[in-house]
Parts: structure tokens; sequence; C-alpha cells
């Protein structure tokens, strides 16, 4: 047997501006049809009727009627949020439209500074409503209410780690904008941008519910902009000033490489473009950590010299890591360290192109493999932690 959903009770405030709204003439029919709208549980007819019949009702003043008849229309029917009681989730999800707005806009050149300050209001925002609803204070003993970077130190705080460390290189971003000329540094921290973005999107659905959801006002976050591939390459050639390579450096400090390649950090993809006419070429995104992505990865690193890529013989590996580090490392730890950290294929393989293509590469034509110079820095920073060295040296061959 089916069991019919209960119908909903008016409460005592709505009780008030029934009568109140019977007094002034309404319909029992538009009464109900409006006290409906926005409402979880619906009512029936009875319930107006029985205001209707109840004498000892105290009907709401005027003025009251007045206010919540604007109150009620102040509700957005697609978010459920009302410009009266949800002020502060209104205000979050405006920032960030306007923190996006404002950096897709072709007309506008003060882009990082404007998203990193909207982007911090929209997520204190967005904790502020969190906190509220938890009925945890998020006032200070001197009137002033808890920045986002006090919150999120808190146990309780809802972002995991990766959404934290975005958060707090925001913060950073932000804070040099007031002492420092960006110029044209704005696409350098366009990852982090985007993941801030993603990671809001998330955060507000899956704390405040999936109506909330900024994907009908922002296709894809950032990427809604039309990309010049051209340009973004141009760009990206740039000599930055000293300065901003200083800030891009803090960004990342002490983090490790898999922080940092974390998503939600800083997005990161490998994009195709279609083959198709000019004006009909799109963009097509590829998760890098997908078998698709891999297998692009690997194809775009055999089109460029491998000479420059990799232009390190294993002796010369062994050389420069005992240099940087000031520690003994021997051609035996290499073999060890590659074989740990999965650079390269054993000796024999079946698929000996099988690489890291971040440290190695096989040579098929005189069937050896070369090194990056990141695969020094990796080694470097392994060679000079002693516990992590002793790891590398238990390997077994």
């Amino acid at each position: 047997m089916v069991q019919k959903k209960k119908e909903g009770a008016l409460t005592t405030a709505e009780k008030r501006i029934v009568k109140g709204l019977l007094a002034q003439n309404w319909r029992n029919q538009d009464i109900q049809a409006l006290v409906n709208g926005g409402r979880n549980g619906t009512i029936n007819g009875a319930r107006i009727s029985a205001v209707k019949k109840d004498a000892s009702q105290e009907a709401a003043t005027t003025e009251e009627v007045e206010f919540w008849l604007i109150w009620k229309k102040a509700t957005d029917p697609q978010t459920g949020l009302n410009r009266y009681d949800h002020e502060r989730l209104i205000r979050a999800r405006e920032a960030m439209v306007l923190a996006v707005q404002v950096f897709n806009s072709a007309g506008l050149r003060f882009k990082t500074e404007v998203f990193t300050m909207l982007a911090n209001v929209a997520w204190t925002y967005l904790m502020h409503e969190f906190y509220t609803r938890k009925k945890i204070s998020i006032v200070k003993d001197d009137g002033k209410t808890m920045a986002l970077s006090e919150l999120w130190g808190r146990q309780d705080f809802p972002l995991n780690e990766g959404m934290k460390q975005n958060l707090m290189a925001l913060k950073t971003l932000r804070d040099d904008v007031e002492h420092k000329l960006l110029g044209k540094a704005d696409l350098k921290w366009l990852g982090i941008f985007q993941a801030c973005c993603l990671n809001f999107e998330k955060a507000l659905c899956d704390l405040f519910g999936k109506d909330l959801t900024l994907s009908n006002d922002l296709a894809f976050a950032l990427q809604f902009a039309r990309m010049n591939i051209e340009q973004v390459t141009t760009i990206n050639k740039y000599e930055l000033p000293q300065h901003i390579d200083a800030i891009d450096a803090r960004l990342t400090d002490g983090m490790s490489d898999e922080q940092k390649n974390n998503i939600e950090f800083q997005f990161r993809v490998i994009y195709t473009l279609d083959s198709a006419s000019k004006t009909h070429s799109h963009f097509q995104f590829v998760k890098p950590d997908s078998s698709e992505g891999k297998k692009i990865h690997n194809v775009l690193a055999q089109k460029v010299a491998a000479d420059e890529l990799y232009p390190l013989k294993p002796q010369n590996v062994v050389k420069l890591v005992v240099e940087k580090s000031g520690v003994l490392f021997t051609s035996n730890d290499h073999t060890k360290a590659w074989r740990l950290f999965k650079a390269r294929p054993i000796k024999g393989a079946q698929s000996p192109n099988n690489t890291d293509k971040r440290y190695c590469i096989y040579h098929s034509a005189h069937k050896d493999y070369t090194y990056s110079l990141e695969w020094v820095k990796r080694l470097v920073e392994e060679a000079q932690d002693a516990e992590r060295l002793a790891t590398i040296r238990a390997m077994k061959l």
C-alpha cells in the first residue's frame, strides 16, 4: 500500500499572516497558492478554512502582511534562496560569478587582482554561512568576523587538504596585490583559478544543496570564454619579472609533487585541438591521469627533441646528484632509484619505451635511456633525506 505524504501544516507566524490576508478580503485559494510557493510541504485548502473559522486567531497587522508579501516574492524559484534569509549565500554566488566575469572580460587587464579579491569574498561568505548554520559564532572578541585564513585552521573546516592549499595560494596572490604590480602574469596562475572555481561549485552544492549550482550560469568556470591557443602560447613565453617568479615559488613552497599535482589545488588538463575547420575547431579536455591523457602525454613528449628534454646519461645523473646534494650517490643507487620509482622498465622488458616521461626516455635507435634534469632534482631531494635514501638502498635488484 502506498503511504500518502502528510500534508504540511501552517506555522504560528503563517496563521497570523493568513488571518491578515483574509481580513483584506483575499480568497482562500489565492492565499493557499501564495503560502505554498517555495514551501517543501504544501498545505491544502482545509488549513486556510480552519484559520478562517478560528475566531481566537490573531491577525497580522497591515505592515506585517505587506512585508510578508515582499519577503515571499524575494525567493528565487530556481535556487530557493531568499534575499532576506540567505544573504550570505546570495553574495557568495554573486562574488564568484563576478570574479569569473572579470577574468574572462576581454576589455579588462586587472584580472588576477580582482579575481583573487572577489574569490576570497565568495569563500568567506560561504564558510560564514556554514559555521552560522552549525550555531558556531564567527564573531571574534573585537567584534570583527573571522577571516577565511582563520577559519581554515579549524579542525571542523569542511574542505579537504587540496582545496585548503588552493585557498592558501589565492590568499598569497591577493596579499601581494597590495604591494606589487602583477602585470601579464594572469595566465601563469590560470590552473589555480580554475581549481578555485570548481572547488567552489563542489563545496556550494555539497554543503547547501545542488539547487545552488552555478553550472547553469557558468558553463565551465573560467573556460567558457573562447581560448586563443596562439595568444596563450605567446604569453607563456614571456620572461616574467623576478618578483612574479618569487610569488609563484611561495605558492608551492613545502608542497610535495603529489600535492602540487592535486587537481583541487591546481587544475591541470591535457588538451587536443580536434581536426576541423578553423571556425568549428574546439578544445577537448582530457584528465592527465587517465589512460588517454597518458597516451597523449607520451606522444607530445616524443615530438620534442629528446636531447633537449633528456640530455643526461646515467653517469651524468650520478655526478650531478653528488655535486648538488653533497651526498655519496653511486651508480648502484641510481639503478635502485629508477627501479623503486618506476622511472623506466627493467632491461629486456617487452615495452622498453614505457617510461615516466617526467624523468626518462628510451631511444630505440641505440637502445638505451637518457634522463631529464627533473630526475636529477628528484634524486637530490631523496639523497638529502637519510630515511628516503635508506629506502632506495634497501631496494632489491
